[in-house]
């Protein structure tokens, strides 16, 4: 474990113009509260900040829409999304937000500086104008035809079909999404942040980050490969942190209108959350401590769509002020999908978290999403792993073992801890275990491995399961007593350990454990390290036992399902859904001939194929269980698309895809009507 005087740990402040998704707390929340909860137990100075990011285009937009101002928006989603964090056990020390004083204060402050020292750069440039709206277009206020893919529904900064890096002068037929105006190029001034300068002191840095995880550092590398360009740190909008009024006296600039740019004033959002935390502990410049002191380990945590800001942006003005530590890491995840689809929140293609919590147990997802996280590549939630995972491994193995424990103690050694007597090999093994789990589990958590580290978890919980089916108190109760005390006495000390290391994915669980063994968590002692200690105190009365998982039955989880139904984007037209004939080129047809089938295991949907193209053999996981019999596709040949990226479905690797038809609920496989070799490209 690396020392530090204290630790920083940060999560990527959440929009505030929509609630928060699976998505989101795969990439940014879930991996940083366990990293956070498991330092806490270590006994660590450590300081988690977050707040919401209330700024920019898309909640004008949205204000725009429902004829209200950007203030209640944000004002909506900070508070729906602060329960919902508080209520997932997403344990902040402070949650604030962009729009509040000590943060325009400190952006101010920030960009203040940095002019006094000259670190801009004043460009005058035109920039596209809405004459009927009669206000520059920022990038998201611009759409039009994307130059790559030809999707006419582009935005000016991105295109979320091919998902390339635009400018507004990038689009072809471009139009206000505000009035859908033809918009006009006007002169207006910015201030530029020159990255070029920085990037030579960047990539010094970068370089003694070798252990940082390699979807990091690639994306890091490609910038620098390419070049850093100058980014404005300035826009002309109505709504943000506005220019300080000194600046333009010094610059004679007229700032009329003019706000920081959100992805510049975004970041400092962690510095005022802290220093907000400071002000309401009494303490208000300790805030320094952990952004100016530098022993401080710092931790962005992070989704892998914000590694440029996190990385490169945000380090950059760290530098420029000259005062300020630089991340230790920015462990960012990759993407979650959804039932093997990308998220769409246009499409309300989603899992929202204030909707799960209506329904389900916090903890449930937290073990669900753990197990899954997307911390080296994409992964994919589904309703019935969670509901597998749920059952057969929270219900059947952790609550199993629990239950089945306390029971026997309440009703054969009246809800008191048992004496532990002479101890055999078994007896000793799972005395090591617990000695070595903590450490192992804790490396694992330090190192940002969270699914490893919830796997160590489990497989003593599994071990505890089989530990207890071989010693058989049941029997022992009855031909050796003491024997059977000391089979109980350790399994309480499992459940002991357990519920300290369960803390940081199953904080609400772990709390009724450790009721149930009449335990207090001390906040200021090292709980991690001596969790594995057998330190019950024979004859230390308990309390009585409670179910912990009640199984998920499968009527709930069809309905989650059948909510998901994908509908097409409300302001989709006809057009954004056609593609042009080089689109369609890149997709590569074949035959392929079925060698083998069988059902994936855990899925009712599923079946894995292997099959033949050409000289080639793929595994292809296809949705068609319940309309075709394993047996009768073998043999059968069809068209599938080969040029897919392989995806992973219930730990299966699909590369590939089948065609098929459907009408309603059913599903027909395109074959051919006359004899071909697989192989053979469609065309």
């Amino acid at each position: 474990m690396k020392s530090a005087k204290r630790i920083l740990v940060t999560s990527a402040l959440p929009y505030a113009n929509g609630p928060i998704h699976l998505g989101h707390l795969a990439g940014a929340y879930l991996p940083a509260d366990i990293f956070v909860r498991y330092h806490r137990l270590c006994g660590h100075n450590v300081l988690f900040i977050c707040g919401s990011d209330e700024h920019g285009v898309p909640i004008m937009l949205r204000a725009r829409e429902e004829k209200i101002s950007p203030q209640k928006i944000v004002d909506r989603y900070h508070e729906l999304n602060k329960k919902s964090f508080s209520d997932f056990g997403v344990s902040f020390d402070h949650y604030g937000r962009t729009s509040s004083v000590i943060h325009r204060e400190t952006s101010q402050e920030f960009f203040r500086t940095m002019a006094e020292k000259n670190i801009f750069i004043l460009n005058n440039e035109e920039q596209l104008y809405d004459p009927q709206a009669e206000l520059f277009l920022a990038d998201r206020f611009v759409r039009g035809t994307c130059p790559i893919c030809h999707y006419t529904d582009a935005y000016g900064d991105q295109c979320e079909k091919c998902g390339s890096s635009l400018s507004p002068k990038d689009l072809r037929n471009p139009r206000s999404a505000i009035t859908n105006a033809q918009p006009v190029y006007k002169q207006t001034t910015h201030w530029y942040l020159p990255l070029e300068k920085f990037q030579k002191a960047l990539e010094d840095w970068i370089a003694q980050k070798q252990e940082w995880k390699p979807n990091v550092l690639g994306q890091i590398h490609s910038w620098f490969k390419e070049g850093l360009k100058d980014r404005a740190v300035t826009r002309d909008l109505s709504w943000g942190v506005p220019v300080p009024e000194d600046i333009a006296r010094e610059t004679g600039v007229d700032i009329e209108g003019k706000v920081l740019y959100v992805w510049f004033d975004a970041p400092i959002g962690y510095i005022s959350s802290t220093k907000e935390w400071a002000i309401k502990n009494g303490t208000p410049d300790a805030w320094r401590q952990y952004w100016q002191d530098k022993e401080t380990r710092l931790i962005h945590f992070i989704g892998k769509d914000n590694i440029v800001f996190h990385c490169i942006i945000f380090p950059a003005m760290l530098m420029a002020m000259e005062t300020y530590v630089l991340p230790e890491n920015v462990p960012a995840n990759e993407f979650l999908n959804l039932e093997g689809n990308k998220l769409s929140t246009s499409r309300n293609y989603a899992v929202w978290l204030d909707d799960y919590l209506k329904r389900f147990e916090a903890d449930s997802l937290r073990y669900c999403l753990a197990n899954n996280l997307p911390e080296t590549k994409d992964s994919d939630f589904s309703w019935k792993d969670f509901q597998a995972r749920h059952n057969n491994e929270l219900a059947d193995i952790l609550g199993n073992f629990i239950n089945r424990t306390m029971t026997f103690t309440q009703r054969n050694f009246d809800l008191r801890i048992p004496e532990r007597g002479s101890m055999d090999a078994l007896d000793r093994e799972l005395i090591t275990l617990l000695k070595k789990t903590p450490a192992k589990t804790g490396a694992y958590i330090d190192n940002f491995q969270m699914r490893q580290a919830v796997k160590e978890i489990m497989d003593l919980a599994r071990f505890a399961n089989k530990y207890f089916n071989d010693k058989e108190p049941w029997v022992t109760l009855k031909s050796d007593k003491a024997k059977c005390a000391t089979t109980i006495s350790l399994c309480l000390e499992t459940i002991k350990t357990l519920s300290f290391l369960c803390e940081p994915i199953l904080p609400f669980t772990s709390e009724k454990i450790r009721k149930m063994l009449n335990l207090k968590l001390d906040s200021r002692a090292n709980v991690w390290d001596n969790a594995g200690e057998l330190t019950l105190e024979p004859g230390f009365r308990l309390n009585n036992p409670s179910i912990l998982f009640k199984k998920i039955e499968d009527a709930i989880i069809t309905a989650e399902i059948q909510k998901l139904k994908i509908s097409p984007k409300d302001d989709d037209s006809q057009d954004s859904q056609k593609i042009d004939l080089d689109a369609f080129k890149k997709i590569e047809l074949k035959i392929a001939e079925i060698i083998s089938a069988e059902p994936v295991v855990k899925s009712d949907k599923l079946l894995k194929l292997q099959v033949r193209i050409g000289r080639e053999k793929r595994q292809i996981i296809a949705g068609i269980a319940g309309q075709y019999q394993p047996q009768s596709l073998v043999g059968k040949k069809v068209v599938v698309v080969v040029n897919l990226k392989p995806a992973t479905l219930f730990g299966n690797v699909s590369d590939g895809m089948l065609l098929a038809a459907r009408k309603e609920k059913n599903l027909t496989l395109l074959t051919i009507d006359k004899e071909i070799d697989s192989g053979a490209e469609v065309s």
